[in-house]
């Protein structure tokens, strides 16, 4: 039987747009995989000449959904530039604010758009309501928790809202999508639970974003980060701002632990054998930049929440320390022109778009041997890697952190799994529950040491400099982490004025095409060996492209350069809210 060439484009339940192009065999497993995004980027080049004060206000317009981190990560680049240190109430609040879009992120990631990658919704209104209350309470149980809104007429109302919907042949947001497929694997009471969470995740991540936005100003894209610290002084000096900010964190902290984690132990252990096989591995080499300044240092010297470290070949035993130097850009398979490899400082963003290959049966398919993404792929190195929650878990356990091995061990105590899991989909998604739940809980604790700071009389939220004497020719990055991965922003100036400014993002890393030796980037790697049930519902590739939860947005933007109107819009300020 000869080997099929499959092509899903675009991926939907994402930022931005990407296709994915796989190779299957006689038996339906993946042997070949090719990532590709379809957008340009130029955000780099609208800022060139710019004040390096404004970077962080365009640059967060790099992606509507990770705002906040952009915007952070280009003033520090700045503040590296300038060698500014931020002072503590400026730490906490970037802290806090970084932290809700981290739990956030991860909540709307798993359940809204990574949940129907395990959740059949057609399963769910099949499910006995009754049997369903005492299966949440059976995963709740494994971590020590009660069920997160859990009863038999919560589950019959859930049913009967989405039978609804079903009946006037209105799916909605449940329209087009593999049901009935042989790749589900839970059963008809645990689908009913996961879709009854997918709805209340729904207002949960609303009362997040407000959390956001106390300290932000708004969301998404925050006003409040200067180069120097914060705006916010009148919330810092509010006890009821910070108490709000705490009410909405233990909601969200208390869906995380009776909701979230209950639903990734389900799955994780119907899922178990693809976990334990290693499916959705990848690469296997694994950096995290760091993130979460503990103490009053530059970021650069600051004891992080998340240490940073490369971790290779799936070997726990051994970490590699971070060298922001020994990472380039290479674009032999990217639509870009220029020198390949190299560093974010001399990075280039020249577009040579060369289109697609080959044209059979009305389908064009991309042109795999030469360039095919608009996504450059980076190296560290001279070495592929992937970033993300599971990167972060992985490189605190293997250097001995304390606080990221409890949670990392608790986690597979508690659903009774070997730490080989880890390097899967399954291990991928779960990372992501982990860290959400040590997120929720640690902000509590930065909360209070805000609350604590301020009543002591410290009011201090900005450290001036003198801009004239420090901007004249210089360089500095940025570089933490967002939700996604590793982010790095990094600036040079003269004169005053940015001359170069380059980003390297999340999704950078893991959606990269091939590199100049031909090495698969993380999305491809990982699809390799992938057992699809119906080559023509490729459910569990999109299954594993999910798992890193991908922000093409992010990795790529489109612009017009000679600035040319794109579109014209009319907004309606008398209007009702859309969600």
């Amino acid at each position: 039987m000869a080997k099929k060439h499959l092509v899903i484009d675009p991926i939907t339940r994402i930022e931005g747009h990407l296709r994915i192009e796989a190779i299957i065999d006689e038996n339906n497993v993946v042997t070949d995989a090719y990532a590709s995004s379809t957008m340009f980027r130029g955000i780099e080049e609208i800022l060139r000449g710019r004040d390096p004060r404004d970077c962080g206000l365009l640059a967060m317009r790099i992606c509507g959904v990770c705002t906040g981190t952009h915007y952070q990560r280009s003033i520090e680049a700045v503040e590296h530039a300038f060698g500014v240190t931020i002072p503590k109430n400026a730490r906490l609040v970037r802290n806090l604010m970084q932290g809700a879009l981290y739990v956030h992120d991860h909540v709307v990631h798993f359940y809204h758009l990574h949940a129907l990658d395990w959740v059949d919704i057609t399963q769910a209104l099949k499910a006995d309501p009754k049997k369903a209350v005492i299966e949440a309470t059976k995963w709740a149980k494994v971590s020590g928790q009660l069920p997160f809104n859990a009863s038999e007429s919560v589950y019959k109302q859930v049913q009967d809202r989405v039978t609804k919907y079903v009946k006037q042949g209105r799916l909605g947001i449940f329209g087009n999508a593999y049901w009935g497929s042989k790749g589900f694997k839970l059963t008809p009471e645990q689908n009913l639970i996961g879709l009854s969470h997918y709805l209340d995740a729904l207002e949960i991540q609303r009362e997040i974003g407000k959390m956001m936005a106390i300290f932000g100003g708004k969301n998404p894209h925050p006003q409040s980060l200067v180069v120097g610290g914060v705006t916010c002084v009148q919330d810092i000096k509010n006890p009821a701002r910070i108490a709000k900010f705490k009410q909405i964190l233990k909601l969200a902290r208390k869906f995380c632990k009776e909701a979230y984690l209950p639903d990734v132990y389900m799955a994780g252990t119907m899922y178990a054998d693809e976990a334990l096989e290693g499916i959705g591995g990848g690469l296997g080499n694994y950096m995290c930049y760091g993130d979460f300044n503990l103490d009053d240092l530059p970021f650069y010297d600051s004891k992080k929440l998340f240490p940073s470290g490369i971790v290779k070949n799936r070997d726990l035993t051994k970490v590699y320390e971070l060298d922001q130097t020994k990472i380039t850009e290479d674009v032999t398979h990217a639509w870009y022109e220029g020198n390949t490899n190299l560093h974010p400082f001399d990075g280039e963003t020249k577009p040579n778009y060369t289109g697609f290959g080959k044209k059979e049966n009305n389908i064009a398919y991309l042109d795999t041997k030469n360039k095919y993404s608009w996504i450059k792929s980076p190296l560290y190195n001279d070495e592929r890697m992937e970033v993300g929650p599971l990167a972060r878990m992985i490189v605190g356990v293997a250097k001995g952190d304390e606080r990221i091995t409890k949670y990392v061990t608790t986690f597979l105590k508690n659903g009774n799994l070997p730490t080989k899991v880890l390097f899967s989909t399954v291990g991928r998604t779960a990372g992501r529950a982990i860290e959400s739940e040590m997120m929720a809980d640690i902000m509590m604790e930065w909360c209070d040491e805000l609350a604590a700071n301020v009543a002591n009389g410290d009011l201090s939220t900005w450290t001036e400099f003198d801009f004239d004497k420090v901007s004249v020719d210089t360089q500095g990055y940025g570089m933490a982490e967002a939700p996604r991965g590793s982010l790095g922003h990094w600036v040079k100036i003269k004169d005053g004025k940015v001359v170069n400014y380059q980003a390297v993002v999340p999704s950078t890393w893991n959606a990269a095409p091939r590199d100049y030796k031909g090495r698969l980037g993380a999305y491809e790697s990982s699809l390799i060996g992938t057992k699809v049930a119906n080559a023509d519902q490729p459910l569990e590739i999109l299954r594993t492209v999910h798992s890193f939860d991908p922000c093409i947005a992010c990795a790529v933007h489109i612009i017009d350069a000679k600035g040319k109107e794109l579109g014209v819009y009319k907004i309606d300020p008398t209007g009702g809210c859309c969600a």
